[in-house]
């Protein structure tokens, strides 16, 4: 995230839609940086202001149960929530460890990881002084269910516990808001004094994973005010929230109430924490460019030409990361009714796509990336394998295949002739949703350059970056494609293939449950995800890459890197492997 989710953003959920670059290759390493150490060997010193900046107007969301960009998730897990484990917050492969955090170890499988078992520990207070509950733990799991009112988050929780489903596959259990079904949650999610049990639908070895999610954090049900808890949770972290206002900043303060006895993963450093929003794009590379901010840590990434001249300043070197990151960054296909319904006209925008130019524009493949082949990422290893067609089609080039485009353009004259007029009729067109940033907008004139070539009327729809995936996720305001990114949220491509293609998923902009060979597609993720044989279900999850791929339900894929830039007084630095972004946690201002 989510992820721009032509944008930045986990190892790895959605990418943000903010970032200039377009795109990135998953792996732990850092390129070109002497930064790395810096979270190593500077003395860390504590107080002063710590700043952010960044071009979008807002965040997401600040909700818990609905942060579902690597970089929110964090930001905010660092600095306002407390999870029952958490990642290591350390650098390296390390990072991408367990350990306990509001919880006594990493939770206790049974009946075939069917069942877990976690003990809270004792300490942990909300920004109240009132002590962290097991109540508050199963409540704050529960509002995930209300989707209705809590929406945009993670599904895992949702989709894992032994809940019975309805005809449509939703839940039974409808949120602590109506209660409808609420027997059937307090079955499958129980309390025993300190300690909490989750009972499953199915064998998850690594469910302990998915409870590093904000969404499985604890929300304290008298602070709960519905769809407006997303304005300003509760904190049980070492920060909370004193003011938040759309377009101009987030200020975070000390909780007093916290204590650092009860949390073995936090470090506050700073004596408080500022992002300010809604920068002109020209003024936040400025301020980075001049260091005119020096305690200042920018979370969009430098504009392509920016970026360029940042790397390429001796006196910066120890103010950046250049790192191969863990997200996918591709367009998916909305093959819903009345959109893109007809595999030629998919598949005709892809090969007239000059992928060379996208690449050029965002800083080549030094500071881009290269054209990818798969929604899995090749650093997942056991799940990905190299794919046929797309890339690998003798018709595909770079640089655009406009003959080969419209040589699938009068296919679909006569095998979807509505779809063939929408595409090609100047007064409809294709419409393609884009985050409203500068380098965003040089890019549509790249794809539309692209398009005209190849007989296709493309147009764009341009969203304000910080509402971005909450406007595309709505179904009624998506567009016909949209631009994304995505990442394995952890080692397994369950957390890639279910939640791009399976509706309920939790990221399913294609929306391919509208699609005819649907069916037979989730028959099979349905069957990957009971598979405890892991070789065998990495086969599964091969085999479903490539029928997503032949379906071109989303296309363009790119593996590649991602930028990180920060003032000189900032300290602590380290590139967070499996959030894919910065450990927050441990940055100071230095004296």
């Amino acid at each position: 995230m989510s992820g721009s989710k032509m944008t930045t953003s986990h190892f790895r959920r959605r990418l943000v839609a903010t970032t200039a670059a377009g795109a990135f290759l998953a792996a732990s390493v850092l390129v070109g940086t002497a930064t790395s150490a810096d979270a190593a060997t500077a003395k860390v010193t504590k107080g002063g202001t710590l700043y952010f900046i960044t071009q979008q107007q807002q965040f997401d969301h600040v909700d818990p149960a609905r942060v579902y960009t690597g970089r929110d998730i964090a930001f905010f897990n660092s600095y306002l929530y407390r999870n029952l484990v958490s990642y290591k917050p350390t650098k390296g492969a390390a990072g991408s460890s367990l350990v306990p955090d509001l919880a006594t170890n990493t939770g206790v499988p049974s009946n075939s990881a069917k069942t877990w078992k976690f003990t809270l520990r004792a300490g942990a207070t909300w920004e109240d002084g009132s002590a962290v509950t097991c109540a508050d733990a199963k409540y704050g799991v529960s509002r995930a269910f209300a989707t209705d009112v809590i929406t945009d988050g993670p599904q895992y929780l949702v989709a894992a516990l032994a809940i019975p489903t309805n005809a449509d596959g939703s839940s039974q259990y409808k949120g602590p808001y109506k209660k409808t079904g609420q027997a059937l949650y307090d079955k499958a999610v129980t309390c025993s004094g300190s300690t909490i049990t989750f009972k499953l639908n199915r064998s998850f070895a690594d469910f302990n994973y998915a409870l590093t999610y904000p969404a499985g954090a604890p929300v304290k049900a008298s602070k709960d005010n519905g769809d407006k808890y997303d304005l300003r949770p509760f904190s049980n972290g070492p920060y909370k929230i004193a003011t938040y206002k759309i377009g101009d900043e987030m200020h975070l303060v000390l909780n007093t109430k916290w204590s650092q006895k009860s949390d073995t993963v936090r470090t506050p450093n700073a004596d408080d924490i500022v992002v300010r929003f809604g920068l002109v794009e020209n003024v936040r590379d400025q301020i980075m460019l001049d260091d005119s901010i020096p305690n200042t840590v920018n979370l969009d990434g430098l504009q392509p030409a920016n970026n360029l001249r940042f790397f390429a300043d001796p006196k910066k070197a120890t103010q950046r990361m250049n790192v191969y990151d863990p997200y996918v960054r591709y367009a998916a296909m909305n093959v819903s009714p009345g959109h893109m319904t007809c595999l030629d006209v998919r598949k005709a925008v892809f090969f007239a796509m000059n992928m060379q130019a996208l690449i050029d524009l965002s800083g080549g493949t030094i500071y881009y990336g290269v054209p990818g082949d798969s929604p899995v990422k090749p650093v997942l290893g056991l799940d990905y394998a190299k794919t046929t067609g797309n890339i690998h089609d003798p018709a595909w080039n770079i640089n655009g295949a406009p003959d080969k485009a419209k040589a699938l353009l009068a296919s679909a004259k006569s095998a979807c002739p509505d779809v063939y007029a929408k595409a090609t009729d100047p007064s409809k067109g294709i419409s393609w949703d884009l985050s409203n940033t500068a380098t965003n907008q040089k890019a549509s004139v790249l794809i539309k350059t692209a398009m005209d070539a190849a007989g296709i009327v493309m147009k764009f729809n341009f969203i304000p970056s910080g509402q971005y995936y909450s406007t595309v996720m709505d179904p009624t305001k998506q567009g016909d494609i949209s631009t994304a990114g995505w990442g394995a949220d952890w080692a397994n491509a369950s957390t890639v293939i279910p939640p791009l293609f399976i509706k309920g998923g939790g990221f399913d902009l294609s929306q391919a449950s509208t699609d005819p060979d649907y069916a037979a597609f989730k028959a099979l993720s349905d069957k990957a995800l009971g598979t405890t044989d892991r070789p065998k279900q990495a086969a599964m999850w091969k085999q479903l890459a490539q029928m997503a791929m032949d379906k071109y339900w989303i296309i363009r894929p790119v593996f590649g890197k991602g930028q990180f830039d920060w003032g000189s007084k900032v300290g602590g630095v380290y590139y967070w492997e499996p959030q894919g972004t910065y450990g927050f946690g441990q940055l100071f201002v230095k004296n």
